[in-house]
């Protein structure tokens, strides 16, 4: 078949690799325009686009779907839209332009998380499975038709970003068999079972920790927001980012929550239950570090204040100010 694909992250390059490695035409690519990147702000082309160019595959660039655009896909003539995290809405009559209308490669286990950040939103819930699902492109959001699905069993460590890199890989497999039954005539779908969530985009706020909550609920919100947007506490008037965390050890003596403490060489911090640990952050305008790096550097009475977004500066119920210790092992 000719095939048309439609992608922008690195999260869709196995799709497009699995796809210009099969019996099928890729005839040209839609991809998001370049971006500026970098302190430099030096114009990018997406992951998609550079991968597409090195494959000599044509390359159609924007930033919405025009009247133009779909006048040159639908000049191609192709038999099937597939589309892997493009970052827009594709619309009639674009839709219907292929032969055989659009497929998606979609992270999640619809009609659960429709919407822009399904692996993240999975894991910030605390979902126990997620997957991802290969369906036919409809107007309403992620509303289609399902083709095929896999299963992915969370075991509560995940990052975001490992989690959608590992179902990049094995979704593109599971798109790839999709597009071969379809160009076979065997490809079924179903219609989605079940009363739908959404996923919207992440915002910066999204990535606060409340550590007044619960440590279950700490550790999902960083783990669905690592490493974008990036999680992170209040921190002298800016951010200190948690570039790394973890649950605190079995039966770890309870802290106030925002209390910081050094317990040998481990960093941890108080929640509304058990300990968080901090292992790798990065303090505003200065380079990720060990954790304990950090706190071990900081002048004696000068350590940080932790709060959770909801909290109140100064507030004796939610937080504690924390001392810096002024010799190695000393409690905060």
């Amino acid at each position: 078949m000719r095939l048309v694909f439609a992608g922008s992250p690195a999260a869709a390059l196995p799709s497009l690799l699995a796809l210009a490695a099969g019996e099928h035409e890729v005839v040209a690519v839609l991809t998001r325009d370049d971006t500026p990147q970098g302190r430099r702000r030096v114009l990018t082309p997406t992951p998609v686009a550079a991968e597409a160019e090195r494959l000599g595959i044509p390359v159609i660039k924007t930033r919405r779907v025009t009247d133009e655009v779909v006048a040159q896909l639908t000049a191609l003539e192709a038999d099937l839209g597939v589309i892997v995290a493009f970052g827009a809405l594709l619309r009639e009559p674009l839709l219907s332009a292929p032969r055989l209308g659009w497929v998606n490669l979609h992270f999640s286990l619809l009609p659960r998380w429709r919407g822009a950040a399904p692996v993240q939103r999975a894991l910030m819930a605390g979902d126990a499975v997620t997957g991802a699902a290969v369906f036919q492109l409809v107007p309403s959001l992620d509303a289609g038709d399902v083709f095929a699905a896999l299963e992915r069993p969370l075991d509560g460590t995940e990052t975001a970003g490992e989690l959608l890199a590992e179902l990049a890989s094995s979704g593109a497999g599971l798109l790839a068999g999709v597009v071969d039954d379809l160009a076979a005539g065997t490809a079924v779908a179903v219609p989605q079972v079940g009363e739908g969530t959404t996923a919207p985009k992440l915002s910066l706020d999204d990535g606060a920790l409340d550590l007044a909550h619960p440590l279950a609920e700490v550790l999902d919100r960083w783990r669905g927001t690592t490493p974008e947007p990036g999680a992170h506490v209040p921190y002298e008037g800016g951010r200190l980012k948690v570039l790394e965390a973890r649950a605190g050890t079995p039966d770890e003596p309870a802290l106030v929550p925002g209390r910081v403490e050094l317990r040998g060489r481990r960093l941890v911090v108080g929640t509304g239950t058990s300990p968080l640990e901090l292992v790798r952050v990065q303090p505003p305008g200065k380079k990720p570090m060990a954790a304990g790096d950090w706190w071990r550097g900081l002048p004696a009475g000068a350590a940080p204040r932790l709060l959770g977004p909801s909290s109140e500066p100064g507030s004796p119920d939610t937080a504690a100010t924390a001392t810096a210790p002024t010799e190695p092992g000393a409690p905060a």
